[in-house]
């Protein structure tokens, strides 16, 4: 297989996985063809099944005892697609707005080419993710052994970023993206006939006033110099044109990097909302969760990322010291494993992640895979002794 070979595999590969998106815990197929693949390459010691639709597959050349990992999300989100492509998405109300078509594809291009060629000493894991959208995937592969049973000494993960040029590579050491805490304020009224508001309690106009508070919790209970979002995303009633509610569910997400941050947000949360609600005669109860951990790169494998980079990316497109992100990343959690850091590479000027006319960057693929490729061969070199 050439290069421009692989190359224009690649991208048959990832437009297939764009046109058969699949969500989290739900990945058969995509586990299928990635198993697929990896027979084609000729690589034997593959895991399925790893955190329910996961996939793991080892490689192993020479004597050296040091194992890494390289990661990728194979999950999609319910969004339906509006690009019109002619590999557009043929589930209705799945699609891959995230890029994870495009991450699968450039590992399995980094398992492609150290297959045939090699250059490396030592044990390489090929990491297929499943659930990375709603952070349950890599806890999940955890629970099946990943870190365990799977063992390695450093893990290495990478995602696109739109807006960054293709061909551009950024990362910093330290805090890089967010936690991500969910809410859901539940407040029970009484509700009754609409022209009789005096003879309820209206759940809807009470969770509008929540609302409102919460905008002051970072505002008012946070340090400024630490960052937060308070973000309300859904908010419900009894959906009766005719009657007052006497249920509304208010529901969203809070962003932090600091554990002390998210303490107080939700404790603010609890006192506003139980406030609140007793001003208006009405009831508040509040489920708070913590769904991803802060992604904090390891100093020392930041440094080995950006050795890798020099090698794949133009110098001046390398950004050593890229701002912190308020987005979370699953990733982060296999960061309590072993040492390891996170990268963006450029996606161009591509509709932003999330987004329904969102498409993965395919001239963004070769940069990925060369990058893993040498990653791999940097941190597992090939000693050479004289005799």
């Amino acid at each position: 297989m050439t290069f421009s070979d692989l190359e224009k595999d690649m991208r048959s590969w990832r437009r297939h996985l764009h046109q058969n998106p699949e969500f989290g815990f739900e990945e058969t197929k995509t586990a299928d063809f990635v198993v697929e693949k990896l027979s084609d390459f000729g690589i034997k010691n593959v895991q399925t099944s790893i955190g329910t639709t996961g996939v793991v597959a080892t490689l192993k050349l020479g004597q050296a005892k040091k194992q890494i990992a390289l990661r990728a999300d194979m999950d999609c989100l319910r969004i339906h697609e509006t690009t019109n492509l002619p590999y557009a998405s043929q589930s209705p109300g799945l699609m891959h707005a995230c890029g994870h078509d495009g991450h699968t594809t450039m590992l399995l291009g980094a398992a492609a080419v150290l297959a045939k060629e090699g250059g490396f000493d030592g044990t390489v894991h090929f990491v297929f993710q499943p659930a990375e959208e709603w952070g349950q995937g890599m806890n999940a592969m955890i629970r099946d052994g990943f870190g365990s049973k799977i063992l390695f000494d450093e893990i290495y993960g990478l995602h696109n970023r739109p807006g960054l040029p293709v061909g551009s590579f950024e990362i910093c050491p330290g805090p890089f993206m967010g936690a991500e805490d969910g809410f859901r304020i539940k407040v029970r009224g009484r509700g009754g006939h609409a022209s009789r508001p005096q003879d309820c309690r209206d759940a809807i106009v009470c969770a509008c006033s929540i609302v409102n508070e919460l905008q002051n919790i970072v505002a008012r209970s946070v340090d400024p110099a630490k960052l937060a979002v308070v973000s309300v995303t859904s908010i419900s009633g009894d959906n009766v044109k005719n009657a007052i509610s006497s249920e509304a569910v208010i529901e969203g997400d809070c962003r932090h990097f600091d554990d002390t941050v998210s303490q107080t947000i939700e404790a603010a949360m609890r006192r506003i909302a139980q406030g609140v609600a007793m001003a208006h005669g009405c009831e508040a109860d509040v489920d708070y969760e913590r769904v991803f951990v802060p992604l904090v790169n390891d100093v020392s494998a930041t440094k080995y990322c950006l050795d890798a980079a020099k090698e794949v990316f133009d110098p001046a497109s390398i950004n050593d010291n890229a701002a912190r992100m308020g987005a979370s990343e699953d990733f982060a959690r296999a960061l309590s494993l072993a040492p390891g850091a996170f990268a963006n590479i450029g996606n161009g000027d591509s509709a932003p992640l999330h987004n329904s006319a969102y498409d993965f960057n395919d001239d963004a693929l070769v940069y990925g895979m060369r990058w893993f490729v040498e990653l791999v061969r940097q941190r597992l070199p090939v000693i050479n002794v004289a005799n």
